[in-house]
């Protein structure tokens, strides 16, 4: 919404899997506590490693971010504490909604999610509609302008990082929990990092229903394409993210922007 690209959230998916999971194994507290813990202490390291980056505009902002995400990265390969290279592997609890792990069916799971979407969805929509929501638009379309306003944008680039580090490592307990088994290759890679910033650019970044388009098209190709290639599909996932970035220079505005015609707007 403030027009800067972030390129370092796989950490901080990271970071939320790591907080549940260990809260759990070290403490025993409930992964469902775990996870607005691990969504705090996310909001906690981005204040403090990215807001010096506000600063910075453009690919220089992405560049950084990218940079201070590959560092989080390899801080969690080589700490022993939490397992290192290893990973660490959660243990397995009865079935049900309070431990959060279900083994029979993983549909529980896809439910779970949904409602969180849902959840995550309505709160953007009256952030969108606010006065906050004003503001990011504001300075997306003009730092200076903003500024001349009265905005104080570094204020409103931390609280629009902050709810996006929040909601992601949120999405880290769940990854966690679905899997019951982290480590930092498979939690913070590049390709993560990517995939959360070209799902909203695919289906109209700065809107509501941009990531809500953009997911499943995005997801449903790439795992087509892996199925149908199989073994020497390997790489394709950048390839199809590449073609994705070349066909945005052409339709900037996303697949949101074919909604927004005359057509459209008389419903």
């Amino acid at each position: 919404y403030t027009g800067q690209v972030a390129l370092g959230h796989a950490a901080f998916f990271g970071i939320g899997a790591y907080t549940s999971s260990l809260c759990y194994i070290w403490f025993g507290l409930n992964p469902w506590f775990g996870m607005f813990l691990g969504g705090i202490l996310a909001v906690a390291v981005s204040a403090v490693i990215n807001y010096p980056c506000f600063r910075l505009h453009g690919r220089y902002f992405a560049i950084a971010t990218l940079a201070l995400g590959m560092i989080i990265r390899l801080l969690f390969t080589n700490w022993r504490l939490v397992g290192g290279a290893l990973g660490v592997r959660l243990p397995l609890l009865p079935e049900s909604l309070w431990n959060f792990q279900f083994h029979t069916t993983k549909l529980p799971y896809y439910y779970i999610m949904l409602v969180l979407c849902a959840l995550i969805f309505a709160i953007l929509y009256k952030i969108e509609r606010s006065k906050l929501g004003f503001y990011l638009r504001a300075i997306k379309e003009s730092e200076e302008a903003a500024r001349s306003l009265g905005i104080d944008v570094a204020k409103y680039k931390l609280v629009a990082m902050s709810i996006s580090v929040f909601f992601t490592a949120m999405a880290g307990t769940l990854y966690a929990q679905y899997v019951l088994y982290i480590d930092p290759i498979s939690l913070m890679p590049l390709m993560t990092s990517i995939l959360i910033c070209v799902v909203p650019v695919l289906g109209g970044a700065g809107t509501l229903w941009g990531p809500v388009l953009g997911a499943p098209i995005l997801l449903i190709a790439i795992e087509y394409s892996r199925a149908w290639l199989g073994g020497g599909g390997r790489g394709v996932d950048y390839m199809i993210v590449g073609a994705i970035m070349v066909a945005i220079i052409f339709r900037p505005a996303g697949l949101t922007s074919f909604f927004q015609g005359p057509r459209f707007r008389q419903w």
